[in-house]
This record gives C-alpha cells, structure tokens and sequence, in this order.
C-alpha cells in the first residue's frame, strides 16, 4: 500500500483552534467483517487492533469527568469489540447520547443476534454506510452480497422502529462517492434515496450524510496506484469554501484510538499524526481534561481539504 502522508504532510491549510469539546469518538478497534474500497481506516477481517478492557475504563471514566454531549462509536466495525455493549450501557445511564457507525452487514453476521434490538433498547443513535440505493454500485465498492445483506439490516432496524417518525430511535445514511469525486448535494441526494428506498424496499431512515473520500489509506494508494492523486487532491482544494473552516468536526471533537491516545480527528488518527499538546510525542485519554483542550492548534495537512471542499464534509455530513 502507498503511504500518502509525504504527499499530504507539507501543507498550505489554514491554522484552526479547538473549541469546546462536543463529541468523543472512539474507535473500538479496525477488524472489520468487510473490506471496502473508500476505507481511510484499512479495516478488514484480518485486522488485530481491538481497544482493550482497560482503555474501555478508561473512556469510561473521561465521560463521567468531563461534559461530553456525545459518544460517537466508529472502528472498523465497533460492535465486533467484545465490550461494546458495556461501554454503550454506561455511557447510556451517564445520559450521553451514543453513536453507532454500523455498517448495516454486522447486524446479520452469526453472534450478532439480538444487537438490533440492544441498540433500540439503548435508543442508540445509528448512522449507517449505505454509498448508493444501486446493487452494484454498493457490491463494487463494498463486496459481493453486501446490498442485499444491508437491505435485510435496513428492514430488521425499521421493524424495530428506527427511522420511523416519533420513534425516537434515528437511522441515519451515510453516502461515499464510489470514486475520485465530490458528493452530489446532500439534500437532493436525500429526496433521492428516500424515495428509491421507500418505493423499492419499504425502508425509511432520518437523514443521509455525505462524506468525502479522503486521498489516505486503501482510497488514497488507489489514487496513487492510478495516478490521479494530484488530480483528486487539485480538486478538493479547487473547491475549498473557507466558511466550512468554522464548523469542522475537529474543532468540536476529540479522536481516541484503540489504545486510548488522541487526535484532532479520525483521519488524523489513521495518518498518525497525534494531537498537538505538551511535552510527550502522544497524549492518552488519562492524561487530559477536556478544558485544557479549548484553544489548542488543530494538527492539519493536505487532507483536511477533503472537509473543507464544496458544501463541507465532516462526520455528520456535510457542513453547508
């Protein structure tokens, strides 16, 4: 694979500073029951990375020490680690709402009966990879069957009542180009996936997201594979929007990988390029408070033009 950040790490982005720490995403680790094309995090089923029970301790108690509003859950698959449902259950009786980035398959993988309904039980909020409502567009970037099964996952949370009105149990989707290009307008694309959904299959969600393709990891050695990285990344930053800078998730989020140490953000974590704070080379999750983050330089490169192109790209979507 072709390591992207020497083609990233000398940078023109715009300084940005931390403000108040919202969100705490935690990645449970990067084994994965899927392998897709557009994945910055190199997740497969061979994957060995999985957060301990000691770091889940240890999340656990920065949540009850620090005000944070949300706990956004992300791997690889995060519900693969064996103490998934201990950390959603107490961040769930601490009163955070928790975040599931579910890639729809794990939910009908064998030992994972019953995760469905612990999610609804938990009122857990699910914001699922779905990159088009077209099989072999979701089969070419996702893996053969993977539609179907995501369909059959689709259908089992509606059941339950997720991303059905009043229900209060969200299901959120979340689309990814299928190649070297901006998302379409995320509020069209919507209508779109709503009505093909609903006609097709019966199935209804809250809202989708669209994200960039990020030019790190398995996409970004793609681009280089092709030769188009240059193109890709003249792209993103043909379309910087500089007033996407104010509402980027890394201003407001804090990054904890699966052994507990922390960046700006969950690209910065798979580029390893850790928070900018003190003395050590690392900072961990036990050695900070979420006050002593406000004000901090945000570490950046070429990447974050990604979230900074067009109508903005962050993990909640697009920013404008």
């Amino acid at each position: 694979m072709h390591a992207t950040l020497p083609l990233l790490k000398s940078s023109d982005f715009p300084l940005i500073t931390r403000s108040t720490l919202e969100t705490l995403q935690v990645n449970l680790g990067y084994r994965c029951n899927q392998q897709c094309f557009h994945c910055h995090v190199n997740a497969n089923p061979k994957r060995k990375e999985m957060m301990s029970e000691e770091t889940i301790n240890d999340v656990i108690r920065f949540l009850q020490n620090n005000p944070i509003q949300a706990l956004d859950l992300t791997g690889g698959a995060p519900e693969l680690n064996s103490h998934f449902k201990t950390l959603v259950a107490s961040a769930v009786a601490m009163g955070v709402q928790v975040m599931d980035r579910c890639n729809l398959t794990i939910l009908t993988e064998p030992g994972q009966e019953g995760l469905a309904e612990f999610l609804a039980q938990n009122k857990v909020e699910i914001n699922a990879s779905l990159p088009c409502y077209v099989e072999e567009n979701v089969d070419g970037q996702r893996g053969d069957g993977v539609f179907q099964k995501s369909i059959q996952a689709l259908l089992q949370l509606n059941k339950l009542g997720y991303g059905r009105q009043d229900s209060g149990l969200t299901l959120n989707l979340i689309y990814n180009p299928t190649g070297p290009y901006l998302p379409p307008s995320q509020q069209q694309l919507e209508q779109d996936y709503k009505k093909e959904l609903a006609q097709r299959f019966g199935i209804q969600f809250n809202q989708l997201f669209t994200i960039t393709n990020m030019p790190i990891k398995r996409f970004g050695s793609q681009l280089v594979s092709n030769g188009t990285f240059d193109d890709y990344m003249n792209l993103l930053k043909g379309a910087y929007q500089e007033d996407n800078l104010q509402t980027v998730m890394c201003r407001s989020l804090l990054s904890v990988d699966w052994q507990g140490y922390l960046y700006d953000c969950d690209f910065n974590q798979m580029l390893d390029l850790p928070l900018s704070y003190g003395t050590k080379p690392r900072t961990h999750l036990n050695d900070i408070n979420a006050q002593k983050l406000k004000g901090l330089p945000i570490v950046v490169a070429d990447h974050c033009y990604g979230c900074t192109a067009g109508q903005g790209s962050s993990c909640g979507g697009a920013l404008l």
